[in-house]
């Protein structure tokens, strides 16, 4: 379909918006940002370069994370001041209507819910590596993985699967402490090891078992062998057992896809929160046309109040969308519900809510 001059008029004036919001937003947070934590740069003697680079990787993260909030806001801004000039009545009375009067508004919503799926997915996740590994190095707490009883599933080959337990790990020194490594065949156990410890050797990247037991369980019966130290390659390493803290932030949609991939096939605990991330990630560029579509149909009509009412009753409902996301999640999280449903539920709650106000739209 060929674009009119109004429709090139209205998306301009909703990209310019956005960009406005996004600018004035990410310039009051990022003020807020340096006064809450300019003490711990000063605590921490923290190098001024770097304070620069974790600000230029703050900027996108933020503006990710508000980007369906920030288009509603432009949206209302454009089309309450549109309704305040009597530009949305001329409009309808020239013969345009209302749905028809909603394709740039489509058009710009697409563009940014394109834009911000592959930034979210792709782009941003790289630079969140350095800002998480700068926060927990000089605002956050020192890491201590509190963990006990630690069972994994580390390989599986021809019909035999390899199991480990810790009773804990010391992430500072990179040892692990009553250990037992087990090889099955189906329901069948046929070697098993247990090790006083287990610890990495970094020159070789191997692990290290120390007062170790081995316990082979052939048809005509077993042997045991025994040592002091044993170098063993396992499919396992040390970054496996420290700090998951937002980890999932620094993660591109294929490295996440990987990781919730070898953790299903280990059994660890933490795998649902990684699949809350992946669905956020495909959830929020459709909260994007949900929210312009009730910018619009709440910012269309000329009001008495005026176009600060408008706006205000968009940040409103601003606030009202960010309070149910941050419930869905913890709800997902919590995994005290259906996590595909829960994280949703925003949608669902706020996509009923612009099909009702869709019938008092001016025609």
């Amino acid at each position: 379909m060929k674009l009119k001059k109004l429709d090139w008029y209205i998306l301009k004036k909703i990209l310019a918006a956005f960009v406005f919001v996004v600018v004035s937003l990410e310039m009051i947070i990022c003020v807020l940002d340096w006064v809450d934590k300019n003490d711990d740069f000063i605590e921490n003697e923290v190098p001024g370069h770097l304070i620069r680079q974790y600000f230029l990787t703050f900027i996108p993260w933020i503006a990710g994370l508000l980007t369906p909030i920030t288009v509603f806001i432009a949206t209302v801004f454009t089309t309450a001041k549109m309704a305040s000039k009597s530009e949305i009545v001329a409009i309808l009375a020239s013969g345009v209507s209302f749905r028809r009067m909603l394709i740039p508004y489509l058009m710009a919503a697409t563009l940014i819910a394109g834009a911000s799926f592959y930034l979210n997915s792709y782009v941003i996740p790289d630079a969140n590596k350095f800002r998480i590994a700068f926060e927990l190095e000089y605002l956050k707490d020192p890491f201590y993985n509190t963990d006990k009883h630690i069972h994994l599933k580390i390989a599986e080959k021809d019909s035999l699967e390899d199991y480990i337990y810790l009773y804990r790990y010391d992430v500072r020194r990179d040892i692990g402490s009553s250990v037992s490594l087990e090889k099955m065949h189906g329901t069948k156990l046929v070697d098993k090891i247990n090790a006083r410890q287990l610890q990495w050797v970094d020159s070789t990247k191997r692990w290290k078992l120390k007062r170790w037991q081995r316990r082979q369980i052939l048809e005509d019966g077993e042997v045991i062998t025994e040592g002091k130290e044993l170098d063993t390659l396992l499919n396992l390493y040390p970054s496996d057992f420290g700090n998951k803290d937002r980890m999932w932030e620094t993660m591109t949609m294929g490295e996440l896809n990987d990781y919730i991939r070898l953790q299903k096939s280990r059994g660890a605990d933490d795998v649902h929160i990684f699949q809350v991330e992946e669905y956020i990630r495909y959830m929020s560029p459709f909260a994007v046309f949900i929210l312009m579509a009730i910018g619009v149909i709440v910012s269309a009509r000329k009001t008495r109040q005026g176009t600060g009412f408008q706006i205000a009753l968009g940040f409103v409902i601003a606030f009202a969308f960010i309070i149910t996301f941050v419930l869905a999640r913890a709800i997902a999280e919590a995994n005290s519900m259906n996590t595909i449903l829960a994280i949703w539920m925003p949608n669902i709650i706020f996509g009923g809510v612009a099909m009702l106000l869709y019938k008092t739209v001016p025609r």
